[in-house]
């Protein structure tokens, strides 16, 4: 779901209702910040009617002081429970809010963790960030906060008007009146804030995702010298950001003031109609109309903050249909339901049901595509044995990385069949297959941990040793031990405090360590220099061994030991074998092959000159 499915101009019962729920599950303090706040209503009607009391008792015609000691007594008493109530309804609507916004996050971010590769592939990183940050944070503010102030606002209003009818019916009347008035006005208005406010929320995720894609592509930018264009088409974005939010706070203000001059109004009229009745001897007490004046403006006080509520509410719809359908976003991939219950899901293992893996592959009249009408793979068919060592070789969008992707289950295939061990897939769990499999990027991630931590993601339950160990067989124990912490180094942000090469090889360690029976190497040696790659070359022969390997190379010379090589062209397998029996055959692959020897002998010849 995206900023352009929001089309909505009206409150959405349902998105609030599943909002509710959430809230819900802080059973016992939504409890006492109902009870806290309905005390508040309450105390706000008994500070007008001692004030009467007050006003009537001891500035009437025939004053009576006795009752002072009495009235301070209450009055004090009605201060120090008010004091008790204001503390009570702000700690516990914080506790709420506080637990809203963890509640919300976890199950977003829990949701995440389930989505297909397929989704962050089509999904900006900037728009999820804003997502989990500043709309999570503003729904569970409104959630809080809006909830004690319509508990607090609907009590305080009924208590009034009960009050009112009970003290003069006439007058309770007039202030009545006036709620058709502002229900018209909130209508009018509300239209016109929520769609501001929808543009606003829209430009501030493009705001947020220029944010996320300017830290993560600042060398890009350096070595592009487009430092100046970034500034512009940001610029834009900030501006639209800044229009809209402004056009939002313009029209909720002027919401704020008309209901402001109707209360106004309403206030005169009662003091009109009071002070009419007071000449006309229908009121004998002056106190009364000030009670009436006192409760009038109290009265519309309450509706201010349900109008402000519900305008609030409006600007919060955005982020509530948006966090709701981060929640609910379905898979496009995802396990059969006797799969599940028989193997478990992500978060739910049924290990004792997991079978073994051999490690046989084979392709089976395999169709697919990203997008319709782009055909990547058609009608592909391949037998990978168990313990073989295959590279994938072609040029950029000859399908090398599409074919791991499958096999990684990251995609499925749109017709065809994938077997492992000669048994489709998908009838076996997405965890299940990633838990037997290493997959090894061009681009190496590390959390921003230590290096030790990094390379114990490949199996959590690993003891230091076998880390150890991991490291040494890959070979990048030489570097890690000369680093000033050695395994204990935090590696910063996406490993950024180490070079490629050294994250290449952390990753490498980590893969291993899972004692995967499927490996894959995307390019994995493409972006290391040549020191970093022959020890990754001098280790690979002895690590791979008894497990199923699967190599998208870059470099040719990376290859040739393999046990199988596959050219591909378009999706189709050009020509398939081993790296002798294809140079003999001088065909693509010989091309390429000579093509990029020279280059490199090249390049050699260019760096020792200079």
């Amino acid at each position: 779901m995206h900023d352009e499915d929001f089309k909505q101009e009206k409150i959405n019962i349902l998105t609030w209702k599943k909002i509710f729920s959430v809230i819900k599950q802080s059973k016992w303090h939504l409890i006492w910040m109902i009870i806290f706040a309905i005390l508040l209503a309450i105390l706000d009607v008994i500070l007008p009617l001692l004030n009467e009391f007050a006003l009537s008792t001891f500035f009437g015609e025939d004053p009576n002081f006795k009752a002072v000691p009495w009235f301070i007594a209450a009055y004090v008493l009605v201060i120090a429970i008010f004091g008790i109530a204001v503390w009570g309804f702000i700690k516990k609507a914080g506790i709420i809010e506080a637990e809203s916004s963890y509640i919300l996050r976890k199950d977003a971010f829990a949701n995440l963790q389930k989505l297909p590769f397929s989704y962050y592939d089509k999904t900006a990183h900037g728009w999820l960030m804003a997502r989990m940050t500043s709309d999570a944070r503003k729904l569970s503010d409104i959630i809080s906060w809006g909830l004690v102030d319509i508990i607090w606002a609907l009590f305080l209003m009924v208590t009034i008007l009960i009050t009112m009818f009970v003290r003069n019916w006439i007058l309770a009347l007039i202030v009545l009146a006036s709620i058709p008035i502002m229900v018209i006005v909130s209508v009018i208005f509300s239209k016109l804030i929520l769609k501001n406010y929808r543009k606003a929320r829209k430009y501030n995720s493009e705001v947020t995702a220029k944010y996320n894609e300017s830290f993560h592509g600042a060398k890009t930018t350096k070595s592009l010298n487009i430092e100046k264009p970034n500034l512009l088409e940001f610029e834009h974005n900030a501006s639209m950001l800044k229009s809209s939010s402004i056009r939002a706070v313009i029209s909720s203000s002027l919401f704020t003031s008309v209901l402001l001059a109707v209360s106004f109004i309403s206030v005169a009229v009662v003091t009109y109609f009071g002070a009419d009745q007071f000449y006309s001897g229908i009121i004998t007490d002056v106190a009364l109309i000030y009670l009436f004046t006192d409760l009038t403006f109290r009265f519309f006080d309450p509706l201010m903050v349900i109008s402000r509520t519900f305008s609030n509410l409006q600007q919060a719809q955005a982020s509530a249909e948006r966090i709701i359908g981060l929640i609910e976003e379905k898979p496009d991939l995802d396990d059969e339901v006797a799969v599940k219950e028989k193997y478990g899901d992500l978060f739910n293992d049924n290990k004792e049901n997991w079978e073994d893996l051999r490690g046989d592959i084979e392709f089976k009249n395999v169709t697919f595509y990203y997008k319709e009408g782009e055909t990547i793979l058609d009608n592909f068919n391949i037998k990978i044995k168990a313990g073989q060592n295959v590279a994938l070789v072609g040029h950029t969008g000859s399908g090398k990385t599409t074919i791991v992707n499958l096999i990684a289950r990251f995609y499925e295939p749109k017709n065809g069949q994938i077997l492992l061990d000669g048994k489709d897939y998908k009838e076996r769990s997405i965890h299940w297959l990633h838990s037997k499999l290493g997959y090894v990027l061009q681009s190496p991630f590390l959390f921003s941990t230590t290096i030790k931590e990094n390379i114990r993601y490949g199996r959590l339950e690993a003891t230091d040793q076998e880390i150890y160990d991991a490291a040494k067989a890959i070979g990048a124990d030489d570097f890690i031990v000369k680093l000033e912490k050695g395994y204990d180094t935090n590696v910063g942000e996406g490993g950024n405090l180490l070079s490629i090469g050294q994250k290449q090889l952390i990753s490498f360690a980590r893969a291993i360590l899972a004692n995967p029976q499927i490996l894959i190497l995307d390019e994995a040696t493409s972006s290391i220099d040549s020191e970093a790659e022959q020890i990754i070359q001098d280790a690979t022969s002895t690590l791979l061994k008894g497990r199923t390997s699967l190599v998208v190379a870059h470099r040719l010379s990376t290859i040739v030991d393999a046990d199988l090589i596959i050219m591909l062209d378009m999706g189709k397998i050009q020509e398939m074998g081993t790296h002798k029996e294809l140079i003999e055959k001088r065909g693509a692959y010989f091309e390429l092959y000579k093509n990029q020897f020279f280059q490199e002998k090249e390049a050699e010849m260019i760096k020792s000159l200079n």
